[in-house]
Parts: structure tokens; C-alpha cells; sequence
């Protein structure tokens, strides 16, 4: 029957068990009245935050070989098989339980209480298997103990099904299909648009302060929109409570991290916590080198009250700097360059959560959020996709590449977000709003040369249909609101229908989408699900950050967008092995339509292009006559993505050794624009990924990653033409100094540089197969219970030489009057070791 509140007197009782008993007796209060265990019964209840009293969502409820997962009100409802009396409750950052039931009703009370850290050397529960289609959470724990994570939780989510790493050394995601703009990441719920440092080498999140990770991969609820791909929703855990203070130390391959926390003095159940990161090679590196090597600094700071029955406030606060000064010189080849960086990241939060009578909670975020990242580069090197057909690799055979440019994105967001969740029956009803004031803009001015590897002139990365300064601002609107009920239907069938409104005065749009999930268990061991709906996203600033391509934005060109939108579906199913396996297969279906893409040359901007050249009749053919990609943006591009993938996981437990995950993913998605079908730029066909990590006692744990996978679509080089250069000193004596003319050494040989065609030529070639294999080994001298774990961690163990690109260089053909082309692997990571320390006091 449904828990009420009422039907619980003083005389209520409850006995916990666990591999811990001193520590679980206080971790978890049931007050229970019995059932007779002769056959199948259902038990329904609430878990609650035992010093809060607050819900505790997604906490995994199991009886015999039956389970379930709480949902927004905390509770949950399970029919227990014949001949168990006995409920295993565990949720992330709070010590597990177990409840013994007595006879009579089974309407169940259960309050946990938060794990005191640093324990994660002792978190064997098993894994959380959330109710819902293409969600995948990730433990802290797992991040700090996966092989080549780098305590990185996107290094992480590059290990699962679906989920693709755009590049080795960064962290930017393409989940599914989807590009990495169009992920959404939530932090105790705020947007945070930049969740990357040090150029996506590491992420914000400190995981040793994070109560759980989870990544929706496609199909997430009404709750969230304004991203057409995926949500990863991170969670900060409070400080511990239950002591005056404490905390630990730790030092890894990028930074080193101090964590403090405890419970503030006479308010029961309230706490603080505050770390700091930061760099430490540069404190070491800059004492040799006369330059600021890249580094950054963060300092985090929470506190949470409990105000009342049910209630409590949160604060908290990020402060982040990222700084480079650095010059470097090569006197061989008399490369030169400076490169300035800066970056800040500053976020504050108030959280307010009150439990409004039996049935109803509130929770009120309201966060100011900005980011800033400038960078400033003069560069001059060797261009080896640009020389003269001259015999042998001399520098005068090379052109020069001249990289000047600055840049600055910025992004100021003040939000407020309400969402409501209200228990009635067999319904668990959320509804909310969420307002955002955006100050948002994108400075950069191009004086150096263009990239000439981006076959996509709207690139980023310097393309050549880049305007040459841009200065926009936007100050804009963004709002949205949402209904879902999760209804249980059957003790077997649970439907969450939902329904999302969003609005932006940036194109001054509106967009309804609705969505629609639903788990149907099969068995005691099988359950399947299915997820989908409309999801939209709107034209910004805020989105340039992850993007791969620059929109200009200016002037009235935003109001003639539509928002992005893509429709998504879903179908998995899931079964318990034993000992501990669980077997996942899923398939998904995306497809996108309205997509901002940057609009082709006009007639008009190809013949001003062209007529800047004075080019002799013989070398006319040289000139770039293909179509550039601009900035300016449409809504012409369309796609779909599809797929499906086999998982495999076994969670941790105190008597298994071993614990890890496997999948195979099988995935196609292709793009349509400029009437032509092409792959999308990170479709992997095949992917296979092994994690798995052996305990040889209580001292020593190894790990081992394992991953392969099909090589991206890459655009080829399809011939080489006559450079151009600026007739500088008038050599035609046609007294225009500005036209181009073709570019020759002092002998008179021509220089020749790459051409990458035009838009048929995208993604027409791969590049070769990723394979690679991470380890990490970890002791820990006195045992999990000690204070010191040590660890070494090896990327790319076999020193498998990886191709994140193909470069195209030019080098001497004999038998020609041109140079030919020759590629040469770049952007992967070498064998890299590294070690790393931790330390509680």
C-alpha cells in the first residue's frame, strides 16, 4: 500500500545488518511492521537523508533477485519473492544497509546516513542500475581507479557505449551521433558551460568531491532541453558532518588537490567543505625555462544548513584560473612563436530545499555563472604542406606559416531554476521553470594565415571562410518549463510521459517537446526499456564554447534561425547474469533536422574571392574555384544517427575480485547539407571497450584499459595548386600591391600548397584504426583502512602510434614538375607513465 508517514508510531521497529556492524547501525533507521512471508508481497516505502530527512533519489532498493530505484520523492515500491525477509538499500555517498522485516504491513521508513570520505577504497556496493533507457552512471570512485582516466570523469565516459572522444588529449564528447555543443552538463543544477581545464586535458569536476556522475546518452526527461544530444548530471556530495573536520591530499599526473571538511559547530546535521587544485610542473618547469607554462588553479568552497524539518540551505562557490605566458624558439628551423592564454571561471549558488508537507518537495537554484577564455597567438613556422618541388627538405624549400590571431569567448549566466516533485498514490509528479539572462560574445581578429588542413571553412581552427575580425554581443532571454508524472503502472510497468516548453529571444522562438519513457519488467531478472521524444536546441553563444565551428551571430541573423531539433527513440533490454553480471543490449535512432550550419559562398562573395588573383592563363587552373563554408548561418543541415550496443558490467562486492565492464558498439550517423550525404565527422562503425580492475587483497589493485575502435571519416588532400602571395613590391608592375600573384622561391620555382576541394571531398577518406591500452596498479601500504594509496598510471602501455589526424605534407617528386603528397600521424597520446599519491588525515 502506499507509505504514509502517520503509519509510523514509537513502537516501530527495524534491525540492520551489514559487513560493517558498528558502522551501519548507525547508518540506517527502520521502522517496520511485518508481513507474513509465505508468498510474494509488496513492500513500499521512502528512503530518507538521515540528518536532513530529505529523499534520497535513485537509491537501489533489492529483495532476493528483485530491485528497484527510488525515484523523485525517495520512494519506491518492490514485491518481494517467497522466503525473503530482507531489503538491501545502498544510494552513492551514503553507507549501505540492509532491513530486516518483521510481521505484519511492509510500509518501511529507512533514513541513511552519509558515508564518511575519504572511504573509497571501501565503496563495493554494487552498481546503481538506474529505471530508465540509456542512462549510464559513473562512481567517483571508478574515476579515481580507471586505467588513463587521469581522474578526468570524461576519460571516463569515453570508455562507455556510444560515447566517443573527439580527440586523445582533450575531453570533449560526441555521444551517439551528436556533436560536442550538443551535450548538456548540469552541476547541483546549473548549466555549466565550460567543464573542461587546461584546453580539455582535465575536467572541473574534482571527483573526490562528487557524490555521483550520470550520463543520459539520448531519451532524458521534460526536466531538461536546449541540447540535442546527451546530459551528464554532476552531483557535489557536503561536507561530512558527523565530524569536527578532516579531510585529504592527493597528486596525480596534472595537478595536486587538498580537501578539508567537517560539521559546523552547533547546527546538527550541517557541514562545510573546501579544496583547492592546482599545478605543480609549472612550479618545478619555470625555474629552467623563461616562460609561464600552461596552469591552472581552482579553489571550490560548500556549506549546507539544515533549517528545519526537512529543510536545508546550501552555498557554494568555484573560483578558476588558467594562465600561459610562453615563448618558444627552434634555431634549426627558426620557428618562433608566443602563445598567451587566460581563462576564469567563477560560479556561485544558492540552494534551497524544503519538504512542503508530507507529499511535496521544492527545490530553488539560483547561480551566477561566467566564464571568460582569451587567447592571444604570434607564430611563424615551417609550412611543410607548402614548398617548391626543389630536391631534399633544405628550409628555403618550405614556405611559412604566419599564425596571429586573438580570440575571446565569453559567457555570463544568471539563472534560476525551481523544480516541484509531489508524491500522490502510484504518481511521483515534478513540474518546474528554469530562466536564464545571458551576456554572451565571441572578439577574435585573424591577421596571420589560414588553416589549411580544414577542408570546413567555418572551422574553428583558423578556417579560411573565417571573417577576418568579428566583434558580437549578445544579451538574451532563455527560459523554459516542464510537467512529467513517473506513474507506476503495474508493479511491473512504470511510464514517465513529459512535456517541455522552451523559449529564446535570441531568434525569438518558441518550441513544445514532448517526450515519453517507460521500463517494463519481464522477470525477476530481465527488464526492458524505451525513451524518446523532441528535443530542441537554440542558437548561442553559450553553445560556441564545445563547438567545432564558428556562426556569426551579429546583427539580425539569429532572428531568421530556427531552434536545432532532433527526435530521438531508444529500446533496450537488461538482465541479471549472477554473480554480480548484468548484460545490457540497447539500440537507438536520432535523427536531426534545422541544424545551424555556415551557408556556402554566394556568387557574388566567390567572384570577389577570385578576382583578387592575377594569375597567368597556364596556372589558372590553380585558383581555389570550390566553394568556401562561411560563418554565415542556416538552418540547411539534417542528419541521423543509429546504432546499438551490447554492456556488459560486473560491480564491485566484497567477495569479488574482479570488476569492470565490456561493450561492443555498432554505430552509423551521416550528415546532410549542401545537397550531399556525408559521414558525420566522428561516425565510428565499430567500437570495442574493456575496463576492468583485479583486487590481490586488501593492498594491491590492478587495472586495465582496453580500447578499439574504427578510425573517424578525415577529408583527404585531392591534389596540390600554385600558392598565392600578395604582390607586395609590385613585381608585374601593374601598380596593385594587393591582387595575388603565384608565390616562387629565389631560383623561380613555383611553390605549391594542398587542396582540399570542396564540400563532395568531406569525410570521403578515415583515418586508421584507434587502439590502445591504459594500466594502472595501486597499493596501499597499510590496507583500505590506512591513510596512504600510491598508484602508477600508464597511457598507451604498448606505445601503439595512434592517428588523432592524418597531416598532409609535400615532399620532393623527381618525376614531376610538383611536389607530391605525404601524411604523417599526429595528435596522439605516447607511451606515457605517471604516479600519483593520496592521503586522508
Amino acid at each position: 500500500m502506499p507509505w504514509h508517514p502517520s503509519r509510523f508510531g514509537p513502537g516501530a521497529r527495524g534491525h540492520v545488518q551489514g559487513s560493517d556492524r558498528q558502522v551501519l547501525t548507525a547508518c540506517a533507521i527502520a521502522f517496520v511492521l511485518g508481513a507474513p512471508l509465505g508468498g510474494e508481497r509488496a513492500a513500499a516505502g521512502v528512503v530518507l537523508d538521515a540528518a536532513s530527512r530529505t529523499p534520497v533519489v535513485s537509491a537501489r532498493v533489492s529483495g532476493g533477485d528483485r530491485q528497484v530505484s527510488t525515484d523523485s520523492s525517495g520512494r519506491f515500491e518492490i514485491v518481494i519473492p517467497p522466503g525473503h525477509a530482507r531489503l538491501a538499500v545502498s544510494a552513492p555517498g551514503y553507507q549501505d544497509a540492509t532491513v530486516e522485516l518483521g510481521e505484519g504491513t511492509t510500509d518501511i521508513e529507512i533514513l541513511l546516513i552519509a558515508r564518511a570520505r575519504f572511504r573509497e577504497e571501501l565503496d563495493v556496493t554494487a552498481e546503481d542500475t538506474p529505471d530508465q533507457a540509456a542512462v549510464l552512471p559513473v562512481r567517483p570512485r571508478q574515476v579515481l581507479t580507471v586505467a588513463g582516466a587521469m581522474d578526468n570523469v570524461f576519460r571516463v565516459l569515453q570508455t562507455l557505449p556510444g560515447v566517443a572522444a573527439t580527440e586523445e588529449f582533450g575531453s570533449r564528447l560526441s555521444v551517439r551521433g551528436g556533436t560536442p555543443d550538443q551535450n548538456l552538463t548540469v552541476m547541483d543544477g546549473v548549466e555549466i558551460h565550460n567543464p573542461y581545464r587546461l584546453f580539455g586535458l582535465t575536467s572541473a569536476f574534482n571527483p573526490e568531491t562528487v557524490e555521483r556522475f550520470e550520463l543520459t546518452a539520448g531519451g532524458f526527461g521534460a526536466k531538461y532541453g536546449d541540447r540535442l544530444s546527451s546530459l551528464l548530471i554532476v552531483d557535489n556530495r557536503a561536507g561530512a558532518p558527523d565530524r569536527r573536520w578532516g579531510g585529504s591530499s592527493a597528486l596525480s599526473l596534472t595537478d595536486a588537490n587538498v580537501i578539508l571538511e567537517g560539521g559546523l559547530p552547533k547546527a546538527a546535521g550541517s557541514s562545510w567543505l573546501l579544496t583547492g587544485r592546482r599545478t605543480y610542473y609549472d612550479l618545478v618547469a619555470e625555474r629552467f625555462v623563461d616562460a609561464e607554462l600552461p596552469a591552472f588553479n581552482d579553489l571550490q568552497g560548500s556549506a549546507r544548513w539544515d533549517v528545519g524539518r526537512g529543510h536545508s540551505l546550501a552555498i557554494s562557490g568555484v573560483r578558476s584560473r588558467e594562465d600561459t605566458d610562453a615563448t618558444f624558439d627552434d634555431d634549426e628551423t627558426g620557428d618562433h612563436g608566443d602563445l598567451i592564454t587566460n581563462a576564469r571561471n567563477d560560479l556561485a549558488t544558492m540552494r534551497f530545499h524544503a519538504l512542503l508537507g508530507s507529499r511535496l518537495t521544492s527545490d530553488t537554484v539560483l547561480a551566477w555563472y561566467r566564464n571568460v577564455d582569451a587567447l592571444d597567438v604570434d607564430a611563424s613556422f615551417q609550412n611543410v604542406s607548402r614548398r617548391t618541388n626543389a630536391p631534399g627538405d633544405d628550409d628555403d624549400a618550405f614556405g611559412v606559416a604566419n599564425v596571429v590571431f586573438d580570440r575571446e569567448v565569453s559567457v555570463e549566466d544568471i539563472s534560476l531554476r525551481q523544480n516541484a516533485a509531489l508524491a500522490l498514490g502510484r504518481h511521483a509528479v515534478e513540474a518546474g521553470f528554469e530562466a536564464h539572462r545571458l551576456r554572451t560574445g565571441v572578439d577574435f581578429v585573424i591577421i596571420g594565415d589560414r588553416n589549411p588542413t580544414e577542408g570546413n571553412g567555418s572551422s574553428v581552427r583558423g578556417g579560411a571562410g573565417l571573417p577576418d575580425t568579428l566583434d558580437s554581443a549578445l544579451a538574451s532571454t532563455r527560459g523554459g518549463a516542464w510537467l512529467q508524472d513517473r506513474f507506476l503502472a503495474t508493479h511491473d510497468l512504470t511510464i514517465e510521459p513529459g512535456l517541455r516548453f522552451d523559449w529564446n529571444d535570441v531568434n525569438r522562438r518558441s518550441t513544445v517537446s514532448p517526450r515519453l519513457a517507460a521500463s517494463l519488467r519481464l522477470d525477476a531478472s530481465t527488464r526492458l526499456r524505451a525513451a524518446g521524444g523532441l528535443y530542441t536546441q537554440s542558437p548561442g553563444y553559450e553553445k560556441l564554447l564545445q563547438s567545432d565551428y564558428l556562426i556569426d551571430l551579429t546583427g539580425g541573423s539569429a532572428l531568421d534561425l530556427d531552434s536545432e531539433r532532433a527526435v530521438h527513440a531508444v529500446l533496450g533490454v537488461e538482465r541479471d547474469l549472477g554473480a554480480g553480471l548484468t548484460l545490457r543490449v540497447e539500440g537507438y535512432y536520432k535523427k536531426f533536422d534545422r541544424l545551424v550550419i555556415g551557408a556556402l559562398e554566394t556568387d557574388e562573395e566567390l567572384e570577389d574571392r577570385l578576382a583578387a588573383y592575377d594569375f597567368p592563363p597556364e596556372l589558372q587552373s590553380s585558383l581555389p574555384t570550390e566553394r568556401l563554408v562561411t560563418s554565415r548561418p542556416t538552418n540547411d543541415g539534417r542528419g541521423r544517427a543509429y546504432g546499438f550496443d551490447v554492456y556488459v558490467s560486473r560491480a564491485p562486492s566484497p567477495d569479488a575480485r574482479f570488476s569492470g565492464w565490456a561493450s561492443y558498439t555498432w554505430g552509423r550517423a551521416q550528415r546532410d547539407s549542401y545537397g550531399l550525404t556525408y559521414p558525420f565527422e566522428y561516425d565510428r562503425r565499430h567500437a570495442v571497450t574493456a575496463v576492468g580492475s583485479w583486487r590481490a587483497g586488501d593492498r594491491f589493485e590492478l587495472s586495465l584499459t582496453g580500447r578499439f575502435a574504427s578510425g573517424f571519416p578525415r577529408t583527404p588532400v585531392v591534389d596540390v595548386r600554385v600558392a598565392p602571395t600578395p604582390d607586395g613590391t609590385d613585381l608585374d608592375g601593374d601598380d596593385d600591391r594587393e591582387e595575388l600573384v603565384p608565390d616562387r622561391d629565389d631560383q623561380g620555382r613555383l611553390f605549391w600548397e594542398i587542396d582540399l576541394g570542396g564540400v563532395s571531398n568531406f569525410g570521403s577518406a578515415r583515418l586508421p584504426a584507434f587502439a590502445r591500452v591504459d594500466l594502472r596498479a595501486t597499493w596501499k601500504p597499510r590496507g583500505a583502512a590506512g591513510r596512504w594509496q600510491l598508484y602508477l598510471d600508464v597511457i598507451n602501455l604498448l606505445n601503439h602510434e595512434n592517428a588523432g589526424t592524418l597531416d598532409p605534407q609535400l615532399a620532393y617528386d623527381p618525376e614531376a614538375d610538383r611536389p607530391r603528397v605525404v601524411y604523417e600521424r599526429a595528435a596522439g597520446i605516447p607511451f606515457l607513465p605517471s604516479v600519483g599519491v593520496r592521503f586522508r588525515f
